[in-house]
């Protein structure tokens, strides 16, 4: 069985991590999205909340292709999440040159405390390639349209937590 690990901070899940997920299920038998815990970022949504949309758009996509997909908070270093969930893939996506440089240095790393876990890139769909959680909650801040970025759940989510709900 090929279970990979998508991780991610997910805060909050957008349709770039959307479309890797739906990618990804086509490459894998089971899928494990883990949940960074990532206090340094300090993130807008607690962790129950990035978990509990990461399964709720997750659950959309294990119906529509069959694949397991499930989720699981970590902290510790990744690869031993990984090794913790039973992958023997790292699934990332990349939005440009900058994300390949970093993940180039992770991979490095990971394979030096673990060789037999490999890291899969899958290339962002270009309408999503701009795409940044990061970004999107600095529109979503600044009275922004969000809508094109973001399921409409999450979109409600969001707005509301940043007390913009209509």
């Amino acid at each position: 069985m090929r279970v990979g690990l998508y991780p991610g901070t997910f805060d909050p899940i957008t349709l770039g991590h959307l479309d890797i997920i739906r990618r990804a299920s086509a490459l894998l038998d089971k899928l494990v999205i883990g949940v960074a815990i990532n206090r340094d970022k300090g993130p807008l949504f607690c962790l129950e909340e990035r978990v509990a949309m990461v399964e709720a758009e997750s659950i959309k996509i294990a119906a529509m292709t069959g694949l397991e997909i499930v989720t699981h908070p970590f902290e510790n270093l990744l690869i031993d999440c990984a090794r913790d969930v039973g992958a023997t893939v790292i699934v990332r996506g990349l939005r440009a040159v900058a994300d390949f440089e970093y993940e180039y240095q992770m991979v490095g790393m990971n394979r030096q405390l673990d060789d037999t876990i490999e890291t899969v890139f899958l290339m962002a769909e270009a309408e999503h390639q701009a795409i940044a959680s990061k970004l999107v909650k600095e529109i979503a801040r600044l009275g922004g349209d969000i809508e094109k970025f973001v399921t409409p759940e999450v979109n409600a989510a969001l707005l509301n937590k940043i007390g913009r709900a209509g």
